[in-house]
């Protein structure tokens, strides 16, 4: 079996190649290179490869360009940093990934996924994990950071006004029409549904705990364990509905205030 490395760090490149010596007798590593101009410069000039070993993270960029590149023949194992979370789209695809620092076990593992698909497929050209496009796209979108909304243009009287997300301390529904309080106590009618602000607000600062609330962090000023294992929150400033942590969002709540 014919492998390509591709990661930046030259103590990880010997170690990868120790281990997988240790795993795979017959591998044997065609070629090393160390960021995304060196590997579309290798690919370009050389037959593909069994196996590309990637490091996700490269000097120069994330190693996801190289697909834009260049045509991608191989079968493609990352390798990463990232924690597993960030990664679990992996487990539902026929690429594999290892967390560093490789273990001999992980990449023993992984190989052996690979001689398993290829003893389904026969000619490795034609096996699924070959199909990275869907893929890479999925991973990019979870690797780089998302951008939340920074701020809200609302009606005020006569005038429209911006009020930073900063300064918001929950939105809420009667049911007609959304709102959001200010920490200054200000009221503002907001042109969105509940969950399109879902999708707009960072999950670290807002928790929607309810159809009817989404609430900042900084505004909860008490918790109190409520009828039908649900909770019941006191905000600031203080709201004229009751503001419950539905039954099935309690143990997330709770994960997300002790973060």
């Amino acid at each position: 079996m014919k492998v390509l490395i591709i990661e930046d760090e030259e103590l990880a490149v010997k170690k990868l190649q120790k281990t997988l010596a240790s795993v795979d007798a017959t591998a044997q590593v065609v070629g090393v290179a160390d960021s995304i101009r060196s590997s579309v410069s290798w690919l370009q000039k050389n037959p593909s490869p069994d196996l590309i070993l990637m490091d996700i993270e490269l000097a120069d960029g994330q190693s996801f360009e190289i697909f834009d590149k260049v045509e991608v023949k191989s079968t493609v194992i990352f390798t990463t940093s990232y924690d597993e979370y960030a990664l679990k789209a992996f487990k539902v695809n026929s690429i594999d990934y290892l967390l560093k620092p490789i273990q001999k076990e992980d990449l023993q593992a992984a190989l052996e996924k690979l001689k398993n698909l290829k003893s389904l497929y026969g000619n490795s050209n034609s096996t699924p994990s070959l199909n990275v496009d869907n893929l890479v796209k999925e991973l990019q979108q979870k690797l780089q950071p998302k951008e939340y909304r920074k701020r809200f243009l609302v009606k005020h009287a006569q005038k429209l006004v911006s009020i930073d997300v900063e300064e918001i301390a929950y939105f809420y529904s009667d049911g007609r029409l959304n709102f959001f309080k200010t920490n200054d106590n200000r009221k503002f009618v907001v042109d969105y549904t509940m969950d399109d602000l879902e999708d707009m607000l960072d999950p670290d600062q807002f928790f929607r705990i309810s159809r009817a609330f989404y609430v900042a962090v900084n505004s909860i000023d008490q918790i109190h364990d409520y009828f039908g294992n649900r909770l019941l929150l006191n905000l600031k400033p203080t709201v004229d509905k009751e503001a419950i942590v539905s039954r099935e969002k309690v143990t997330d709540f709770k994960k997300w205030m002790g973060k």
